[in-house]
């Protein structure tokens, strides 16, 4: 063989090498890529082939699959109830990303889980039957937070404190998943949601950070406590009245007037909600023991899922002593979700110790053979000890008996509560933000129960934790009590 034919040869024969490795790399590399790709209507056309498991409420299914028509989408989701439950849910849909449990769970409810298949589905490669997720949400509960919410622009989010389930999870105003399930119809319903100055898209009881005002003097409170800068609920504070805040010229005022807020106790301070009183207490602590006793209830924590990732709530650092102060009243930097508020109370109301909150108790094969149990995976942390829960249980008691909380009393419970009228907007020219947090006890049931009020038809005048959230909190209590 000449020299030039055996280096056509040659080259020849590194032709056919690099057309097998890309021929290779397309079919391994790039198709696996090409299959998983987001634009790939062939997954939307496997996806929505067979109707999709279901997620369940009580023992009833809140989702379900519908045949389509005149489409290569054979079915589509449906949502019986579907803005009750929307914050539970999220959406699935032929045209946009699931979310929510939809989301966390698409693998599960599409069939495509490996914990799904068979013996018999691995040998033919066929997708699995779906599965179904359970959550820990009681529809009574469910319904009474929204219904009290009503027209309110705001969030409310119920959970049993000694196991951490969530009981309710409401935000308003709500949306119907179902407008956006269907791929030639989601688009304008999309449009419509995104552009809506309301935002019923947010989850406002999840993922929505907002100051958490007076509710969190029940943080600085248990501070106080465990620090040992006072002994008891019941022992007098050194607490000037107005208190100039320091290194400032400003004086922080109460809302009351006339209330006895002058070195009031801390049961005193938090039944007339005392602003002088835990401003200086946070100056007394310093913004470290705050922040670490705020962190306990898990501010801060960039990583609560529930099993849908919580906003962070926060705690500021580096701050000056002013604004240390204004963080006493829950007001500065610091920013809360009502799930946030609501593991307070929840901690508060069991003893001292918070399990960690989660709205689905498992998830089942089509048959109900559970993959995976989430009640008996919860945490429990020791937030403050027995003695300082008893004593915080017992002053919140007294706000709802004789104090600013009388709305949410409910006949027959011992209901301890919290409110909280949060300054919206510079120099508090906005409408404020109505809350209140709170625990309920009955007949060997509780409930620990937050409520924030974002926006609401009533005047400025009237707008107070007591005369807004309470109610709420009142009415799912009640539900969750049995009342």
């Amino acid at each position: 063989m000449n020299k030039t034919i055996r280096r056509a040869s040659v080259f020849t024969l590194l032709l056919v090498l690099a057309l097998l490795v890309r021929a290779t790399w397309v079919q391994f590399y790039d198709g696996q890529a090409l299959a998983d790709d987001k634009d790939n209507r062939r997954n939307a056309i496997e996806t929505y082939a067979a109707p999709l498991g279901n997620i369940i409420v009580a023992g009833k299914s809140i989702t379900g699959s519908t045949a389509t028509k005149g489409s290569d989408l054979t079915y589509k989701r449906t949502y019986p109830d579907g803005p009750l439950y929307a914050a539970v849910t999220g959406y699935a849909s032929q045209a946009y990303a699931p979310t929510q449990l939809e989301g966390i769970y698409q693998d599960l409810l599409n069939g495509t889980d490996s914990r799904l298949k068979t013996v018999m589905d691995t040998v033919t490669n066929e997708r699995a039957e779906p599965g179904n997720v359970v959550t820990t949400i009681d529809p009574a509960v469910q319904k009474a937070a929204y219904d009290a919410l009503g027209d309110k622009k705001g969030a409310a989010v119920a959970i049993d404190p000694s196991t951490g389930r969530i009981l309710a999870i409401v935000s308003t105003p709500s949306y119907d998943p179902t407008e956006l399930t269907d791929a030639n119809t989601a688009g304008s319903a999309w449009q419509k949601l995104t552009t809506d100055a309301d935002k019923p898209l947010t989850n406002r009881a999840l993922r929505q950070p907002l100051p958490p005002g007076s509710t969190f003097k029940l943080v600085v409170a248990a501070a106080a406590l465990e620090d040992g800068l006072y002994s008891s609920v019941d022992e007098r504070t050194a607490s000037p009245n107005p208190y100039k805040l320091p290194l400032s010229n400003d004086v922080l005022s109460n809302e009351n007037p006339s209330a006895p807020c002058e070195n009031a106790t801390i049961r005193v301070a938090l039944e007339y909600s005392c602003n002088n009183v835990f401003a200086k207490m946070a100056v007394d602590l310093g913004q470290g023991k705050v922040r670490a006793m705020a962190e306990k209830f898990g501010f801060d924590n960039a990583t609560q899922d529930v099993p849908v990732r919580a906003y962070e709530s926060g705690y500021p650092k580096d701050m000056d002593k002013a604004q240390t102060a204004l963080t006493g009243i829950g007001q500065f930097d610091v920013t809360a979700t009502p799930l946030q508020m609501a593991m307070v109370s929840a901690a508060i109301a069991n003893g001292g110790k918070l399990v960690s909150p989660h709205m689905v108790s498992e998830i089942t094969t089509s048959g109900d053979d559970v993959l995976e149990n989430y009640d008996d995976a919860t945490d429990t942390t020791e937030v403050v000890s027995s003695s300082t829960a008893e004593q915080l249980q017992s002053a919140m008691r007294t706000v709802v008996e004789d104090g600013t909380g009388t709305n949410a009393r409910i006949s027959g419970a011992t209901v301890g509560g919290k409110t909280g009228t949060a300054q919206h907007g510079e120099n508090n020219s906005q409408t404020p933000y109505a809350w209140f947090t709170s625990y309920g006890k009955a007949d060997g049931k509780e409930v620990a129960v937050a409520v924030l009020v974002e926006q609401s038809n009533a005047a400025r005048s009237e707008v107070s934790g007591n005369g807004l959230a309470a109610p709420v909190a009142k009415a799912v209590m009640e539900a969750a009590l049995g009342r």
